[in-house]
């Protein structure tokens, strides 16, 4: 076992080196450029469109309604069942470590790295949409293994395997163990809650809407994102206007130090511009997923014909994620004098809303971590079954779905070490067949999205959108 995560290390610090930031960034800047800037210059467009597209009804003169034709799910569930997925301990754990590690720098390149990523999200869900096939059962499904295949033909189907197959392990890590262990944790440390019972409790609910399938865990993450999303962002906000007097002060530290090099002081041990932007890119995409591949497989399930409007969707999904949540958890660190002494990860987090909100801070922290891990669980039960269903079949999903289940609860309990490298890694492995594939299918990312906003390839209705 020793000799096997020694292995193991030695790939992580590979596959989630230099090499691999340079190439998520490189081909995110690649897509961005050739997209014009058009993520972010439509922004607006994509916000009307996800509130357009959260109950799409069959109406002779309404645009989505030429859509519900299509798909399983509405634009906006497709978008929150990828969010379920996204917005997880990355956006409580990672921000406080990319801080710790990097200094308040490093928040400048995670934004940095989600104004690019915002187009390689864009990109994958055009792609998704694009190549997306009908099952044996009627349901659509797509994502990088079917972009691969689709798009760049049978000779690069092993490639589309290599996806699926890393993607249906890394579920079982990053998606299930890793977060049941983590809010077992939380709930043990705030409200004494033994491990055990935590997986148990998350194992019934999950698995009554993981079982369910991709309409039930949509309904779910419709419902329940957007409640989390905004109740964490208004503790934020809350604890902002009692430090507001820090916040400029804040900004000042994340600019300055995201080009230069900060000395150490307390506990904190100071950081290199360098170590800023390693770990601002790396947490940035951590919480993101940009480039990853795992978003696309929920956005091909959405109702729609066109491609690009999903895309418009779908990389709101990287601008809320980092911009949003992630920037409030930043804010809320740097405003209080708590990450200068030495703290890390979400008890950074948890100390600094509590030293704004004494005796409840840290429960507020744990309250969303929970639900932050639980709507993780969800989005990423669905990624890795419609990865193993790409390598063995429809038959496979039940079997997938119950695995996935009853792995929660070992997770709650388990010493994670092990697990937890080994997702890290099968994580970077999926994002690098989907990244070739991305700059492989560019031309035609390029050529739909001309498309559709020289309006050559609209449905009726949509010429309006395009004014914006």
């Amino acid at each position: 076992m020793e000799m096997l995560t020694n292995l193991l290390g030695a790939i992580n610090g590979v596959v989630w080196g230099p090499l691999m930031l340079v190439l998520l960034l490189g081909v995110g800047i690649y897509l961005q450029l050739g997209l014009k800037l058009m993520p972010i210059r439509k922004l607006g467009m994509g916000f009307k469109l996800m509130w357009a597209g959260r109950e799409p009804k069959a109406s002779a003169d309404n645009v989505v309604s030429k859509d519900s034709d299509e798909g399983e799910i509405s634009p906006f569930d497709a978008l929150m069942t990828a969010l379920s997925a996204t917005i997880g301990t990355g956006n409580i754990a990672g921000v406080a470590t990319a801080i710790a590690l990097g200094g308040p720098g490093a928040v400048f390149w995670m934004w940095i790295t989600a104004l690019v990523g915002m187009a390689t999200k864009f990109a994958e869900a055009v792609l998704a949409v694009r190549y997306r096939e009908t099952d044996s059962t009627g349901f659509h499904v797509g994502g990088p293994m079917f972009y691969i295949k689709n798009g760049l033909g049978k000779k690069w189907l092993w490639l589309g395997g290599v996806f699926a197959f890393f993607g249906a392990v890394a579920a079982f890590g990053i998606g299930n163990t890793v977060q049941s262990n983590s809010v077992a944790d939380a709930m043990d440390i705030t409200f004494g809650v033994p491990h055990w019972l935590t997986g148990i409790v998350i194992m019934v609910l999950a698995g009554a809407v993981i079982l369910g399938g991709i309409k039930r865990i949509a309904k779910v993450a419709g419902k329940l994102v957007p409640i989390m999303g905004i109740a964490y962002v208004v503790a934020g906000l809350l604890v902002l206007i009692i430090n507001a007097d820090q916040i400029g002060e804040a900004f000042g530290l994340i600019f300055y130090y995201a080009f230069n090099p900060m000395a150490a002081a307390g506990g904190f041990a100071g950081a290199a511009v360098m170590a800023a932007i390693r770990f601002g890119v790396a947490r940035g995409i951590f919480s993101n997923e940009a480039g990853l591949g795992s978003a696309p497989i929920a956005h091909a399930a959405a109702k729609t014909k066109n491609p690009v409007r999903q895309g418009l969707i779908a990389m709101l999904g990287t601008f809320i994620d980092t911009i949003i949540v992630c920037t409030i958890t930043a804010l809320v660190i740097l405003t209080s004098t708590v990450w200068m002494e030495g703290e890390a990860g979400a008890s950074l987090t948890a100390l600094s809303f509590d030293a704004a909100l004494p005796g409840y801070g840290n429960q507020i922290v744990a309250v969303a971590l929970a639900i932050f891990a639980f709507t993780t669980i969800l989005g990423w039960s669905f990624y890795g079954e419609k990865c193993c269903q790409f390598l063995f079949g429809t038959g496979s999903i039940m079997i997938y779905r119950v695995l996935f289940v009853l792995a929660i609860p070992l997770g709650a309990i388990a010493q994670l070490t092990f697990i937890w490298l080994m997702a890290d890694t099968f994580n970077a492995m999926m994002a690098i067949p989907n990244l070739i594939a991305l700059a492989l299918l560019s031309p035609v990312v390029f050529k739909l999205t001309k498309d559709y906003f020289d309006g050559k390839d609209v449905l009726p209705g949509e010429e309006l959108d395009h004014d914006q």
